[in-house]
């Protein structure tokens, strides 16, 4: 009798659920709501995902110790942002299942980190910027509500991003309803008011 194959658990496990939830989220962008706004202010739907497809190279590239090739402000999506989407997680994923990934020294926006550190930022990345597509489009119906609330969780838990509110990365925190679901919690904590 064959079994399924087990998937990682922990914050590995927790980027390959990233991955699938967003790409869901992704499929459902009609090419003709690219220029819709989003919950990010001054980024359109294309930019997001634009600058969500060049982190996960960026990351893959710091994790394998190789250059992206590119520069942030680069069209990653061509004319295709689904397939660009995709081939990125592909490679975002194989990248975080290398044996050190969660031990090596990885450089980030904010600095030298530890792999591990790196990636709870990667995963919050992933996951609150499926949630600004999903709400950009109107498809709030698909984000993973479990996910959000692990993402919101280990957010807090390591820390918190309080030192990061500022233009261009978090606003402050949005009050949300108690009852609310966990990815309306998750859009406010990070300073989405939608």
């Amino acid at each position: 009798m064959e079994t399924a194959p087990t998937r990682p658990v922990g914050v590995i496990g927790r980027i390959d659920r990233a991955l699938d939830a967003t790409g869901k989220i992704i499929e459902a962008v009609a090419h003709t709501q690219l220029t819709q706004a989003t919950p990010c202010p001054e980024w359109d739907v294309r930019a997001v995902l634009n600058h969500t497809v060049a982190g996960m190279h960026r990351v893959a590239a710091a994790l394998s110790g190789m250059g992206s090739g590119a520069e942030r402000e680069d069209d990653w999506l061509g004319s295709d942002p689904q397939g660009a989407y995709a081939a990125a997680a592909e490679i975002d994923r194989a990248a975080w299942h290398r044996p050190d990934a969660l031990t090596a020294k990885l450089d980030s926006p904010i600095g030298v980190l530890p792999g591990a550190a790196v990636a709870v930022m990667h995963l919050s990345e992933i996951v609150v910027h499926g949630l600004d597509l999903a709400i950009a489009v109107g498809r709030a119906d698909l984000a993973d509500d479990e996910l959000c609330a692990q993402t919101l969780h280990l957010m807090r838990s390591q820390g918190g991003i309080d030192a990061f509110r500022r233009p261009g990365l978090f606003g402050p925190e949005v009050e949300i309803a108690d009852d609310a679901p966990a990815h309306r919690k998750l859009l406010g904590y990070t300073g989405r008011d939608c």
